[in-house]
């Protein structure tokens, strides 16, 4: 097996110190141009890489980021991972990922395993489960610059990205009540995540606005998955006065509303308008299209990356909220008097 090269082994070749080539490597500023051109015309030739952990050592920089998702199987979050690596690899940082399928347990296992030392900086998006944020601040009290982003929490003075849940809401909610509904839905999320609640918030705020009553038999809390929409739906098909309008919390939830009203004989939207949160891919597919509040997973995942960079350039910088604007996508879910 041929050797790997070393500093030691350039240094010999050219009859010159270690700490010269080492210098010449990182363009230090003294050594002279002719040295430099030498020592890195070698290296070129004999494919010399550094050791990444030796030049941690030096610089007091790994050049690796952590990022802890709650999922990964939806194509929203998969656009959220594209957007932070496409910005890290662009700085010329790599990666490491860490899933937490949305358990608590494995997320505070995850944290507690940890080698800080052998990252930058780390961002994080918590789980359905996770109510306490205990671990998270272990992990920032030690120092490693944090950036959360899109499930964030509400009691850590750290920096976020986030969607403007709140204006969405009251946006999908608000058309719907242009659309002629009265008796509108909200197919909740998790009653303790930041994201869910301020969707909630944007929905009551928009029949405030129009003198609707809110019915607490029509605001359902449950998960996020196709299955929760479709059980959700099941329930409130039953109730009196019958609904006409229906906000998701997200598209998967949408799709299993939709699966539910056709299964009960109910037609979207003739019978029951739909909006939900997310424009994933699937929005444009269904039958009836789905109208839905835009979500910028991919400018999320970009946007929170570059914070944590400006963060670990400058430790002293003060923590910020960065909102993303919402913009309603209306189709033909949505639209009253068609089939």
């Amino acid at each position: 097996m041929k050797n790997k090269v070393t500093i030691k082994y350039i240094a010999q070749e050219l009859g010159i110190s270690i700490s010269t080539v080492s210098r010449a490597l990182h363009d230090a500023y003294d050594v002279s141009p002719e040295t430099r051109q030498k020592v890195m015309a070698l290296a070129e030739q004999l494919d010399y890489n550094p050791n990444p952990f030796a030049v941690s050592l030096v610089k007091h920089e790994t050049k690796i980021i952590g990022v802890l998702l709650p999922e990964i199987a939806t194509p929203y979050f998969s656009m959220i991972v594209k957007g932070i690596q496409d910005v890290a690899y662009g700085a010329g940082y790599n990666v490491m990922f860490f899933i937490a399928d949305e358990s608590v347990e494995r997320e505070k296992n995850i944290l507690k395993r940890l080698s800080i030392n052998m990252l930058d900086g780390f961002l994080a998006s918590l789980s359905i489960e996770t109510t306490s944020t205990e671990h998270f601040q272990k992990l920032i009290q030690k120092g490693l610059p944090t950036v959360f982003f899109d499930r964030v929490p509400d009691d850590i003075f750290t920096s976020k990205i986030v969607q403007d849940d709140y204006q969405g809401a009251y946006n999908a909610t608000e058309h719907l009540i242009q659309q002629g509904c009265r008796r509108i839905v909200h197919l909740a999320g998790p009653k303790h995540l930041q994201n869910a609640k301020q969707r909630l918030q944007g929905y009551l705020s928009a029949l405030e606005k129009y003198d609707i009553k809110p019915q607490k038999q029509y605001i359902i809390h449950s998960s996020f998955s196709q299955e929760d929409g479709f059980r959700d739906t099941s329930i409130v098909i039953g109730m009196k006065p019958l609904l006409d309008g229906i906000f998701a919390v997200n598209d998967r939830k949408a799709i299993g509303a939709l699966h539910a009203l056709r299964r009960y004989g109910f037609k979207v939207p003739t019978h029951v308008a739909l909006v939900s949160f997310g424009n994933t891919p699937i929005a444009e597919v269904v039958m009836p299209n789905l109208t839905t509040v835009v979500q910028s997973a991919y400018e999320i995942g970009a946007k929170s990356c570059q914070l944590l960079f400006d963060h670990i350039k400058n430790p002293a910088m003060e923590p910020q909220t960065v909102v993303m604007p919402s913009q309603l996508i209306i189709r033909e879910s949505s639209l009253r008097g068609r089939s």
